[in-house]
């Protein structure tokens, strides 16, 4: 794995003027020819959502989104967007929590569980859980409801949730979880802030995870030490566990996620205080027994969702991950070389959206949700391809 400072240099952002802008590492850093830009074209799908957070594609066609109020809609195209489904969990819709990610079943065309992570409240602070209910056959709700997690204890005051599910397709459910802003605990193994879990799919701990039997540790925890994951994916060449989190002020970071891991989160980070003051528990940039990212942003783009691109519908896409930005407000295309990041470049400029979630859909496009009020789910194509 690359160490911090080799990342920097890749890190290092080269503004391009073009109606597309394109962001490379110095040349000193390169390992293969800067691909060149590859402008979108994109189809507006619909709009009037309330700050759309996740999507899941359904076998027939339709797509589930999740609004953080609190509502779960389906879009059938033709057909339009649905009323809120019944059957969705109270959340805790203040300041970044809400209704948050949502993801099918793997055995969905079996058994019509439909996954739900989002905020709960225990009337004075919230905390992430996750739960399923089975599709109606008439996709009108949510039944029979069950909370499968809770983040214990609750310690947010409505900020970092994380809360992005990611199915690996060997029985189990991984869960990305924010820190709520209690930056210590993200080091702490009694405490399931800032860690990726690892459960098997009906909630329950798998036997091999890495501090099943520890004393003093929580048998959940896949890997710790993060801050505010927003993405999360599966490498669909390697297999591998991808995950993006916030930085502070700067060093918004990749990791590539293993079990027992510690991803250095508050002891090791880029990112300084947004008072401009370091990190009060920070001993530097890295930190020996903690896992330097796969790739960082000295300046925080602010990342969310995450998705790799692996459909044979547009070639000048493939080997590359997605992933939105809120703050630059645009959606990141970066091509990959194995493990290394190798290209950087930005789309949807123009349209100064905030970008929550970026997912391929079963049809080979890219599908992006805008973070808004009223937001948009826009459909997004290589503009050369003329599809």
């Amino acid at each position: 794995m690359q160490s911090r400072t080799a990342a920097s240099t890749r890190a290092i952002p080269l503004i391009l003027s073009l109606a597309l802008s394109c962001a490379m590492a110095p040349a000193a850093a390169r390992t293969a020819q800067e691909p060149p830009s590859v402008a979108a074209r994109v189809t507006p799908i619909v709009g009037g959502l309330d700050h759309p957070w996740s999507m899941a594609f359904l076998p027939d066609g339709g797509i589930l989104i999740t609004e953080r109020p609190g509502n779960l809609r389906l879009l059938r195209t033709p057909g339009g967007l649905s009323k809120p489904l019944a059957g969705v969990p109270k959340v805790a819709a203040s300041g970044q929590g809400g209704l948050l990610d949502v993801a099918l079943s793997p055995d969905f065309a079996n058994d019509r569980y439909v996954y739900l992570s989002y905020a709960e409240s225990d009337g004075s602070k919230s905390g992430t859980a996750v739960g399923r209910g089975r599709l109606a056959d008439d996709a009108s709700g949510l039944q029979d409801f069950r909370v499968l997690f809770r983040q214990e204890p609750k310690l947010s005051s409505g900020l970092h949730f994380g809360s992005r599910l990611v199915f690996d397709g060997k029985g189990h459910l991984y869960i990305a979880l924010g820190e709520n802003n209690q930056r210590p605990t993200a080091q702490d193994l009694d405490k399931l802030q800032g860690k990726v879990v690892r459960l098997n799919v009906d909630g329950s701990v798998p036997a091999d995870n890495p501090f099943v039997g520890k004393a003093g540790a929580r048998p959940e925890i896949w890997s710790y030490g993060h801050r505010n994951p927003q993405g999360m994916a599966l490498n669909p060449w390697s297999g591998e566990l991808w995950e993006n989190e916030h930085g502070p002020r700067g060093g918004d970071e990749i990791n590539l996620v293993q079990p027992g891991k510690n991803y250095g989160w508050p002891l090791a980070t880029y990112g300084i205080n947004y008072s401009g003051l370091a990190i009060p528990e920070a001993k530097g940039e890295t930190l020996a027994g903690t896992e330097p990212p796969l790739y960082w942003w000295p300046k925080s783009p602010a990342i969310s969702g995450m998705a790799f691109y692996n459909a044979d519908r547009f070639p000048a896409w493939n080997k590359s991950v997605f992933i939105g930005a809120l703050a630059n407000r645009n959606l990141i295309r970066l091509t990959l070389d194995g493990n290394r990041v190798v290209g950087q470049e930005t789309l949807l400029v123009d349209r100064k959206s905030r970008i929550r979630d970026v997912r391929q859909g079963p049809d080979g496009y890219l599908y992006v949700l805008t973070d808004a009020s009223p937001g948009e789910l826009l459909r997004l194509a290589p503009a050369e391809s003329g599809g």
